[in-house]
């Protein structure tokens, strides 16, 4: 009995070794050095765009960063400027191919080329199958697939050239497993990682490296920019809750240190946050078992409504005490200290 507790002992003793050194290992920095290279960052206003534009910033990079809301920009500009950063801020839509290659353009003409790129901006739309739309699965598609398709396209004749660039594509792990009541968020998200995979295959032969991230729930404050579809306010409580358990989500700071981790290491993929790992493994071992599963999961969320179900709504518009609340105290900290109490939603 004492050879077998010791046994145990043992083992419990290695496994936990293991864990140890394969957590430093996926968290080591990376040798690729920040200090004065040209970062453009899209959705960069605020939530994790804003966070790593601030540790780039910190840094010594010289980061450009774009959105739709001119306010959310000046005062994302006002913060990463306080220490005399070279920042660079530029309203743009990025469902206009023509005003991405304008981004670019601009970008270089005044900071030179860009060294990296990060394809952060984003939206999610949630609720009920019976209730979206094909305008919700068009609007997903042009800003998680043909906008980064897009930025890419403009920055890899100048990468290509130079023979080195870095990109980072921020999909989901709603990018590998279909999560209920978000269909259109996780279709466009698995197209764009089938895009940053393709990209990567082929780009480097170029010295261009490119990262594909999945997180999986983030406290970056988003929550009250999420478009919520069916019976609003419980639809924004379910997301609202899972988005502040510590359990669940991520701190946002966090993953930003290990998203730059990964973009100077050079690697193909990171996934965010120890529930994504597990649920991304076990629908790649048991991809039929996942989808029953989940299934499962559905029956517990908020079902379909009559017709004013299909009118979209911002997460904002549909808050009630309880996601006012105590329980979601880290994500209204996280609002606060991320530029996203915000009127409307930035692309």
């Amino acid at each position: 009995m004492k050879r077998e507790n010791r046994n145990n002992w043992l083992t419990a003793l290695g496994v936990g070794a293991l864990v140890t050194a394969a957590t430093l290992w996926s968290n080591r920095r990376g040798s690729y050095d920040l200090q004065g290279r040209v970062v453009l960052i899209t959705g960069g206003s605020r939530g994790l765009g804003l966070i790593l534009a601030r540790q780039a910033v910190a840094e010594g990079a010289n980061v450009a960063i774009c959105a739709r809301d001119a306010d959310e920009l000046e005062r994302a500009r006002r913060e990463l400027t306080t220490g005399g950063a070279q920042v660079m801020t530029l309203v743009r839509d990025l469902t206009s191919p023509e005003e991405v290659r304008t981004l670019v353009a601009e970008v270089q003409n005044q900071l030179g080329p860009i060294d990296v790129l990060i394809n952060n901006a984003g939206i999610i739309t949630a609720g009920p199958l019976e209730h979206m739309d094909e305008r919700d699965y068009e609007e997903s598609m042009q800003v998680h697939f043909w906008a980064p398709f897009h930025t890419m396209q403009a920055v890899l004749p100048t990468m290509r050239r130079r023979g080195e660039g870095r990109i980072v594509n921020i999909a989901s792990v709603g990018g590998k497993v279909a999560v209920p009541h978000l269909a259109p968020y996780c279709a466009s998200k698995f197209a764009l990682v089938g895009l940053s995979e393709s990209f990567r295959a082929e780009l480097l032969q170029y010295g261009v490296k490119v990262t594909t991230v999945c997180p999986g729930l983030l406290r970056t404050g988003s929550q009250g920019h999420a478009i919520v579809k069916g019976q609003h306010e419980r639809e924004h409580a379910w997301f609202s809750l899972a988005d502040a358990m510590p359990a669940l989500s991520m701190d946002a700071d966090r993953a930003g240190r290990e998203i730059w981790n990964a973009c100077r290491r050079g690697d193909a993929e990171v996934i965010l946050s120890l529930p994504a790992k597990l649920l991304s493994a076990f629908h790649g071992l048991l991809p039929g078992t996942t989808a029953d599963v989940l299934s499962w999961v559905n029956r517990t969320l908020p079902g379909p409504t009559d017709q004013l179900g299909d009118e979209r709504r911002r997460g904002a518009e549909a808050e009630t005490s309880l996601t006012r609340s105590w329980l979601t105290t880290l994500t209204q900290q996280a609002a606060r200290r991320n530029n996203e109490t915000g009127s409307r939603p930035a692309l």
